[in-house]
């Protein structure tokens, strides 16, 4: 169908100048004969004007309002983009998640694609038509809007590019692709020319702001190639597939850091069977993801469970945390919101030994102490006090040879 879906994010329309460039960027891939299918986000910071608006009315927003609210940010995007293509002699229309046919279930703020029906954008494509899709929301079986949760329009983008089976899903932000870490707390990052998704996919769950974890899985399940590039340079950007140039030379990649994490402990539980499961299984039925574990060696029959999750879910975590504690007679709860993960991730890791004992010893270097440290095959992850988060993040960038060209 020779196809691409362009994905733009809010900084990239966050003004009518930047929308305007958005708009002849379109333009220009819709003059090289190919059908463009565009998915925006909601202009510049409106998503967090939007939340903090319902904060100021409520504490706890009904989450079906929520998206019902948060899902407007995305109609202006599409709709001003729409008038800026229009008026520039081109065909345009706009469509909201529900209108392109993108289906989720029934958890709001948090919904999941189900399925893609894009029968109107198929017809507005044989029409020439450049069709833009309002990111970041679908609707599921009660004919509600429902939204992605946060990243969500990459997941939008990425899943159109699969289900329309477009040649290149193209993630157009304010950076000309991904770096070797942040580059705002790092002078020596570099950008990355090739990743394959288990890197990305790592990075991504590891607090880098690339892109949404999910849309990764989606890209991976249905092999939608990647460009993630600036809306400001015509710079080639980094290439997500696959299988990547050179994958196994390269032992660590990137450096990544999450500030957005919180530690929880249960002390003095219980060493019965069944303990676990049952605090992890009740966070889990109110939708709380937990990411690093550590159980403590038994002692006189108890031991202690450490872990950490986001930030955002500290205090539905702690309720229900602190009822099971009492339940089962445990000695009690403790949290500590000063914590970071700090990550290094490379696919050739997996066939380097050492390289977690070098990482160790690059922190022990700088005096920066490990309180928990979580591996896979690809990724090796430490949790540090977060006053030591930037350090750290320039001392492994440094150690593994990162900032070099």
């Amino acid at each position: 169908m020779n196809l691409i879906v362009m994905k733009f994010g809010g900084s990239s329309v966050a003004n009518t100048e930047k929308l305007k460039n958005a708009a002849n960027r379109i333009i220009a891939n819709k003059k090289k004969a190919k059908k463009i299918v565009v998915v925006v986000s909601a202009p510049g910071d409106m998503t967090d004007d939007l939340i903090q608006r319902s904060e100021e009315i409520t504490d706890k927003p009904a989450e079906r309002e929520m998206d019902m609210l948060l899902a407007t940010g995305e109609q202006i995007s599409i709709a001003l983009l729409a008038m800026a293509i229009k008026a520039k002699g081109h065909s345009a229309i706009s469509y909201t998640g529900p209108q392109a046919g993108i289906y989720a279930d029934d958890s709001h703020t948090r919904a999941r694609i189900t399925s893609i029906k894009p029968e109107k954008i198929l017809k507005s494509l044989k029409e020439n038509k450049i069709v833009i899709v309002a990111g970041f929301q679908g609707i599921n079986t009660n004919e509600d809007i429902t939204t992605l949760g946060r990243g969500g329009s990459d997941l939008t983008a990425v899943a159109l590019a699969g289900a329309l089976k477009a040649d290149l899903c193209e993630i157009y932000t304010d950076v000309t692709g991904v770096y070797t870490t942040d580059p705002r707390i790092c002078d020596s990052a570099q950008k990355i020319d090739y990743l394959s998704y288990d890197e990305i996919l790592e990075m991504a769950g590891s607090g880098a702001q690339v892109m949404q974890a999910r849309s990764i899985e989606v890209a991976k399940k249905f092999d939608v190639i990647i460009e993630v590039k600036s809306s400001f340079t015509n710079e080639h950007g980094t290439i997500i597939s696959r299988e990547v140039k050179k994958m196994e030379e390269v032992v660590v990649s990137s450096v990544t850091f999450d500030k957005h994490q919180a530690k929880l402990s249960i002390l003095d539980l219980p060493d019965v069977p069944g303990v676990a499961a049952r605090v992890f299984g009740a966070l889990a039925k109110k939708g709380i993801n937990v990411d690093m574990i550590i159980q403590s060696s038994a002692r006189d029959g108890f031991n202690d469970i450490s872990f950490t999750l986001a930030k955002a879910d500290l205090k539905k975590a702690l309720a229900i945390v602190r009822k099971l504690a009492k339940e089962l007679k445990a000695q009690g709860v403790s949290c500590d919101e000063r914590i970071s993960k700090v990550s290094i991730i490379g696919i050739g890791m997996k066939s380097h030994p050492g390289v977690a004992s070098e990482m160790f010893r690059i922190l022990s270097k700088e005096g920066i102490n490990i309180q928990m440290i979580s591996t896979s095959e690809i990724k090796i992850s430490c949790i540090i006090n977060e006053k030591d988060a930037i350090k750290a993040v320039n001392a492994l960038h440094s150690g593994f040879g990162l900032g070099k060209k």
